[in-house]
């Protein structure tokens, strides 16, 4: 089916379910199999550390993973809570309440479904990399920092900034418990070791469960999900519609757009990761929409907001799949679990979890590219730096935000330098053919400027000061401007004003290939009619023979 003809709604799995074999099928179990056991301890952790239950962080990775296999635009993505989301939902769920969480979810849903709908899933190749690495390894340290006290069996008052966690957990180490500390480390051991011996069976799995074993066989008193949370109800859930008001709307606009950004950097970055490990394609409008949906009917049954799992899509391809049927058996094999062994898991302790997301923590930061960034180029530094402090320092708006706001500015500085205006001589110039000054007869009075690189905002003063360099005083300028791409309203403004300034002189001006999309801006401002569209000349020859036609008629008229 061509793009263009693509319906408005047309989710992935419909789009393979042509063709669907048997080996497809036991590819995508296997593969489902082994990611709903990947997912089963992250769910249940990823809910705790947001402010909710273990139950909600269960229900939300059933519901919104199935949801997003279904109605997405990619064939491998695994839909579910997320570590980048747990320094946003538990803000929210701090300052709101889990009915303002749930309304926050879905006004986000739904903005994502209006954004698919504006078929706007290309913006994320407009968030510079240094920015989206700056803010994602700013999320691992707050994710670390905020596993800390569990894993240390610490009961700390809940902080709203990482600096502040940090200054408790200084404050408080000394009421460490040893025992959730010993289960801490022993499960963060086995989480980094076990895969050495084999990736059948999911590291995160093998951790939560023999640390669990170790501590019921000792009778540890250590904090687990039986005595926080009073276990996992094993039946479904009910259902729930937060209050709504325009007052609560308002309130919780910020947020929504939060998670809604979010949510769609992270849902398109995961698609995009499958793409390039699957050699496929997915649709990241129908992405947009399929995640918009979910993030709307999930908090129906207690949940919260998912997003595209980066760590868990990787998996699912290595292990096999070939379509999102694949991510359809992963939510039934969590619905399994709460349907029947739901039970079992009100030992896990919570240390255990602690380590499980510390270990996600740390994989999921971009370490490695700081190093990278410091030797291939500072500025980019400078902002995944920026992104990251401002995302530690304060919360994750901020810095993505200012981090975009920084790279906005570096790429303007970066394109000014790019941008040149020069007098243009024989000497100097390094055309050939009919653009070339070179070997021209260039007549008294006419001098040649030539343009480079676009003319904006950030470059318009250029011009004048060329202009104004060039002691002295000509009968006709000629400006080249073969190699300007764009100019914006600005840019047309300043050769407006040098028009001006030069028409008043008695000063011709003549302008050399332009290029359209200038030429279109001078056309639909009015500038072009009143330089005159015999002064628009295709190349330097023409120029100049245009100029002899001038000076021979001033001269005429002087006679």
């Amino acid at each position: 089916m061509k793009a263009e003809s693509r319906p408005f709604f047309y989710p992935k799995f419909v789009r393979l379910l042509r063709g669907y074999r048997g080996a497809d099928f036991l590819s995508d179990l296997n593969a489902g199999l082994t990611v709903g056991i990947i997912a089963l301890p992250l769910a249940i952790g990823f809910g705790i550390a947001s402010g909710v239950t273990p139950g909600q962080g269960l229900w939300s990775a059933i519901v919104g993973g199935l949801l997003v296999s279904l109605l997405g635009g990619s064939r491998h993505q695994i839909g579910g809570p997320t570590g980048a989301f747990v320094p946003v939902l538990a803000a929210v769920t701090a300052a709101h309440g889990y009915d303002g969480l749930a309304l926050a979810t879905m006004m986000a849903g739904a903005l994502l479904v209006l954004m698919g709908a504006l078929r706007l899933g290309g913006l994320l190749k407009y968030i510079p990399f240094p920015v989206i690495a700056g803010f994602t390894s700013g999320i691992a340290v707050i994710i670390f920092l905020g596993q800390v006290p569990e894993f240390l069996g610490l009961a700390l008052p809940r902080t709203e900034h990482a600096p502040a966690l940090l200054r408790e957990i200084l404050t408080h180490a000394g009421g460490t418990n040893a025992h959730a500390a010993i289960i801490g480390v022993l499960a963060l051991a086995i989480i980094f070791l076990w895969p050495k011996l084999t990736r059948k069976v999911p590291a995160s799995l093998v951790a939560v469960v023999a640390t669990t074993i170790l501590a019921v066989w000792l009778h540890w008193d250590v904090a687990t999900i039986q005595s926080k949370f009073g276990g996992i109800p094993s039946g479904l859930p009910g259902f729930h519609f937060p209050p709504v008001s325009l007052g609560r709307i308002r309130e919780m606009l910020a947020p929504a757009l939060t998670i809604a950004a979010l949510g769609g950097i992270e849902s398109l970055l995961s698609a995009t990761v499958a793409d390039g490990m699957a050699d496929t394609r997915h649709d990241s409008n129908q992405e947009l929409v399929g995640q918009g949906i979910a993030n709307v009917l999930t908090p129906l049954i207690g949940g919260f907001a998912v997003t595209g799992a980066i760590a868990r899509t990787a998996a699912n391809i290595r292990s096999g799949a070939r379509t999102p049927v694949a991510g359809i058996v992963h939510a039934l094999v969590l619905l399994i679990f709460v349907l029947g062994a739901a039970k079992y898991a009100a030992m896990i302790p919570l240390a255990a979890l602690s380590a499980v997301l510390i270990g996600v923590a740390l994989r999921m930061g971009e370490w490695d590219t700081f190093a990278e960034m410091w030797r291939a180029s500072r500025t980019d530094f400078g902002v995944l730096l920026a992104a990251f402090a401002l995302t530690v320092l304060f919360d994750l708006t901020v810095g993505v935000g200012g981090g975009l706001l920084i790279a906005a500015v570096l790429f303007l500085r970066r394109m000014e330098g790019v941008t040149q205006v020069r007098l243009l001589t024989a000497e100097n110039d390094t055309e050939t053919g009919a653009n070339a000054v070179r070997g021209k007869d260039v007549p008294p009075g006419v001098v040649l400027f030539r343009f480079e690189g676009p003319l904006f905002f950030a470059a318009a003063e250029k011009l004048e000061f060329a202009l104004r360099a060039h002691s002295g005083k000509p009968r006709i300028i000629i400006l080249r401007m073969r190699h300007v791409p764009m100019m914006d309203a600005t840019g047309m403004k300043a050769i407006e004003v040098a028009w001006e300034k030069m028409h008043r002189d008695g000063v011709s001006v003549l302008v050399t290939a332009i290029q359209p999309q200038p030429m279109k801006v001078m056309f639909e401002s009015g500038l072009a009619d009143r330089i005159g569209m015999d002064n628009f000349c295709p190349d330097i020859d023409d120029a100049l023979n245009r100029a002899r036609k001038i000076l021979t008629i001033a001269c005429d008229g002087v006679k």
